[in-house]
């Protein structure tokens, strides 16, 4: 089970680290704007979203357990969340299999899986996600229509793409197909198979679509093996900053009560089917630990659907 949960943990950050963002045609610029994209960055709140795999253990068959999940990535897309964490608890944590094994998996794997499936745009899926039993049902899924899911006939200043085998014309470059009638070229070297986000244009300045457009550019998706891993393993610099636990056995308050501080990285957890209270108590890292930082996950609040929507619009009136 050891060696398991190790290999799942590193197939889940090498997946992360699999998207990278380039641009076509003035790559020499990037280390000029670096500074200013960094500042700019930490300048735009974000919303994380951390579910625990056991959510849909109450699904009665793969098909149902796929709508549900479905059901997630569409409520993550609509609220403009930045980062999906779906973590273990311990009763199963370390029994993620391989990435593209066909065996059963865990409902974490499970989940990120079916949200990474259909976060990523519909021309990519087929060279970046192998046949796998998990994704049996995720046709009958309708689509996101996320802001980065561009249609051929659809013009977009950034598009996402794929690096190619075939050898570019240009040597110091690579092929990408970003889901058009032709391939692009970046003047960057990579890897077959990864995930790469491009501004398109040769003459356009390297920014992120975020950033610098202000567009929602869909969700990251996070592996942890426990909620204690969920904040100790922030991508964000400074960690997050103010955190929400949400619990059918907490406190229950109305929406006019709910009053969100300023933040710059918020974190919303939802508990599993026996509440957010189990994943703590089965969590040892957290009962050794004495700091701040569990306390508010144990101030647990009854969040009502209304109240967990307001918290979420919230972060998408942000975003206009």
């Amino acid at each position: 089970m050891g060696k398991k949960k190790k290999r799942a943990e590193s197939e889940a950050e090498a997946e992360q680290e699999n998207k990278v963002d380039i641009v076509n045609g003035d790559s020499h610029k990037k280390d000029k704007k670096k500074k200013h994209n960094v500042d700019k960055a930490a300048l735009i709140p974000t919303v994380s979203v951390a579910v625990p795999g056991s959510i849909i253990h109450n699904a009665q068959s793969l098909e149902l357990a796929t709508r549900l999940a479905g059901q997630i990535a569409r409520a993550m897309t609509i609220f403009r969340i930045d980062e999906v964490v779906i973590f273990d608890n311990k009763s199963e944590s370390g029994s993620q299999p391989e990435a593209n094994s066909d065996e059963d998996e865990s409902g974490a794997a499970f989940l990120v899986r079916i949200l990474r499936y259909l976060e990523t745009p519909q021309y990519l899926r087929k060279a970046l996600f192998p046949k796998h039993n998990s994704l049996r049902f995720v046709g009958m899924l309708p689509p996101l229509d996320a802001p980065h899911h561009l249609r051929k006939h659809e013009w977009g200043p950034f598009r996402e793409g794929v690096t190619l085998k075939e050898r570019s014309p240009n040597p110091a470059g690579t092929l990408v197909d970003v889901g058009l009638s032709k391939n692009v070229i970046v003047d960057q070297v990579l890897e077959p198979g990864t995930r790469v986000t491009v501004a398109m244009g040769a003459n356009r300045n390297w920014m992120l679509p975020r950033e610098e457009a202000g567009t929602y550019w869909g969700y990251k998706v996070r592996y942890a093996s426990n909620i204690t891993s969920v904040r100790n393993e922030c991508p964000y610099k400074g960690g997050y900053d103010h955190s929400i636990g949400t619990s059918e056995h907490g406190q229950i308050i109305n929406s006019s009560d709910l009053t969100i501080p300023t933040f710059r990285h918020l974190l919303i957890a939802f508990g599993g089917l026996a509440g957010l209270e189990e994943s703590i108590e089965e969590d040892n890292n957290l009962k050794r630990e004495e700091d701040e930082s569990e306390e508010e996950y144990r101030k647990v609040f009854r969040f009502e659907r209304a109240i967990v929507e307001e918290a979420f619009k919230s972060h998408a009136y942000l975003h206009y």
